[in-house]
């Protein structure tokens, strides 16, 4: 078994990472969203470890990161509006779904055998460091094993793959906490794939125009899984108070008398500080209930954020 190297925020760190990126092996780094667990996109055989490392389906496509649009444009055919959007949130937790050019050189098993490509420039700056000193595209899902609560620090991600992947670059904690919004196009106007750390409504204001909601039910992108996201306990959301047997997650002020273990996203109702707690503190109550029993969840607003943290709650709910 190997052993993962934990690798400072530092150039020895990213020159490291980028080494083991060439060597078709599997490194675990911060972007402003989660933790992602990077492999070469152009090597099918590095890119099968990612899948194997998380248990992942094989029909679920992979997220790819570049260092800048220019990288993005050589491997996807970007619509206008996409473009647009490019220019207006990246780098950032934007991430964008076109057709895939002939020639592009990415790895089957990345696409899931679709003909379009997911491509981001993340924001993060060891992340880009990353990826300019690799100087290739990067597929990298969350590096967390397939269902389970997303990654935002270096712990997370030891404690969940353990030693199946060959270092991770310790940034600290994510800043944003959700994943990416993830946009595909259709006759040229967007279409809202997944709701993530980039609000809607930015991007609708940023365009002039409206974002509709993917309305089939097949896999198009990733995160589109009915059950993802979960912890071991099970949740119970829209929830006024916990019942005497969970825990409470609370958002805004917590009702009185609560005895039970109990964190709050954000008790001032801040969307932005729930979405980067989020994931981390549904780690923390699934620790403290030994990864069984019940989560009682407040009511989180639809707005804003708030729409990609209901998304992650409502999949994290779902039947297992």
């Amino acid at each position: 078994m190997q052993t993962t190297e934990i690798l400072a925020p530092d150039g020895v760190g990213i020159a490291r990472a980028a080494e083991f990126l060439r060597a078709g092996r599997l490194v675990a780094f911060p972007t402003e969203t989660v933790y992602g667990l990077g492999a070469d996109a152009r090597n099918g055989r590095a890119v099968a470890g990612i899948f194997e490392a998380k248990g992942r389906p094989r029909f679920n496509p992979l997220i790819v990161h570049v260092a800048d649009f220019e990288a993005a444009a050589r491997l996807v055919d970007l619509p206008e509006a996409a473009v647009q959007l490019a220019q207006a949130f990246w780098p950032g937790p934007l991430t964008l779904v076109a057709p895939l050019r002939a020639g592009a050189g990415i790895a089957d098993l990345v696409t899931a055998g679709l003909p379009t490509l997911a491509v981001r420039v993340p924001a993060h700056p060891l992340a880009r460091a990353l990826l300019e000193a690799f100087g290739g595209p990067v597929a990298a899902p969350s590096a967390n094993p397939s269902g389970q609560v997303s990654p935002t620090t270096a712990q997370h991600v030891r404690q969940a793959l353990g030693d199946r992947i060959a270092a991770i670059l310790d940034g600290g904690a994510c800043p944003v906490g959700l994943e990416s919004t993830i946009l595909g196009f259709d006759g040229g106007l967007p279409v809202l794939l997944r709701p993530g750390g980039l609000a809607v409504e930015a991007i609708e204001q940023a365009i002039g125009c409206e974002v509709r909601l993917n309305p089939g039910k097949a896999i198009t992108s990733p995160g589109q899984l009915a059950s993802h996201y979960a912890p071991g306990a099970r949740l119970r959301l829209n929830a006024a108070r916990p019942e005497p047997d969970e825990a409470w997650l609370g958002f805004g002020p917590d009702p009185t008398g609560i005895t039970g273990p109990s964190l709050n996203l954000s008790p001032g109702g801040d969307l932005t500080e729930a979405a980067a707690t989020l994931f981390a503190h549904l780690r923390a109550l699934d620790a403290m209930l030994n990864q069984g029993g019940a989560i009682a969840v407040a009511p989180v607003p639809g707005h804003g954020l708030g729409r990609a943290i209901n998304d992650r709650l409502a999949r994290a709910a779902a039947p297992r």
